[in-house]
């Protein structure tokens, strides 16, 4: 089973954290249906260290929280991956069993998040700046996938599922 950083984004229309993050970034990060403007947000936090530092600290305990109910509701799987993209930066690796760190060069990542959302490389490395590189995730990491072809990706993962059933 399979807990993605998309879900923990719903953690931000939660109430409690749209009154926190207006109260903290003003009103007008939020749009008239009182939906996050991320684009705004994120110029704000990936320019201003400090204020990413108040933004984690409204949003990590209240994802810590999401998916410890979402957990319960998932204690008998063999498995349960959560995907973080700031997994370490979080402390969240601290209640992982094993971490699977996936990497693939830095202009192929580039390269996919252009395809897939609308933005600039510009505000891509902006983000990619503010999470430990690739060295220090794989140094902290059980598991390492190179994500660059989807044949090798796949074997990559059958080998660590192989393994961690062993382990069972």
């Amino acid at each position: 089973v399979y807990i993605s950083d998309l879900e923990a984004k719903k953690v931000m229309d939660f109430p409690e954290i749209v009154a926190q993050i207006a109260t903290c970034f003003g009103p007008e990060i939020y749009n008239e249906e009182r939906k996050l403007n991320r684009e705004q947000l994120a110029a704000v936090v990936f320019n201003n260290p400090e204020k990413l530092k108040q933004l984690n600290a409204i949003v990590h305990p209240a994802v810590k929280k999401h998916f410890e109910e979402w957990l319960i509701t998932h204690q008998r799987e063999p498995f349960v991956f959560k995907e973080a993209a700031i997994l370490f930066e979080s402390g969240s690796y601290k209640d992982c069993d094993a971490v699977i760190t996936v990497t693939a060069p830095l202009e192929l990542r580039i390269a996919r998040v252009l395809k897939r959302d609308q933005t600039t490389r510009e505000k891509i490395l902006q983000r990619i700046n503010n999470q430990l590189s690739d060295e220090e995730r794989a140094a902290r990491s059980q598991y390492v996938i190179q994500n660059e072809n989807f044949e090798e990706t796949k074997r990559q993962i059958e080998e660590i599922l192989f393994s961690l059933k062993k382990k069972q």
